[in-house]
């Protein structure tokens, strides 16, 4: 959670982002939560805009926030 909120506060890059994704067990995440960083790093993979991409962090964020 940490690290999202970082990168939309624009204290991160989008690369450091990655890296912070990258390292997360997703085996730790419930499914819901896993599928939500999958999709954060796939966005983050294929360059999305920023407006985009802080819509799919937020909701990451939520989904990691809250546990199902």
């Amino acid at each position: 959670m940490t690290a999202i909120s970082r990168w939309l506060a624009h204290h991160s890059t989008d690369d450091e982002l990655r890296r912070e994704l990258e390292a997360i067990d997703l085996v730790d995440l419930t499914p819901t939560q896993a599928e939500a960083v999958l999709e954060l790093q796939n966005e983050l993979d294929v360059n999305s805009d920023r407006p985009a991409l802080e819509m799919i962090a937020r909701e990451a964020l939520e989904a990691v926030a809250v546990v199902d």
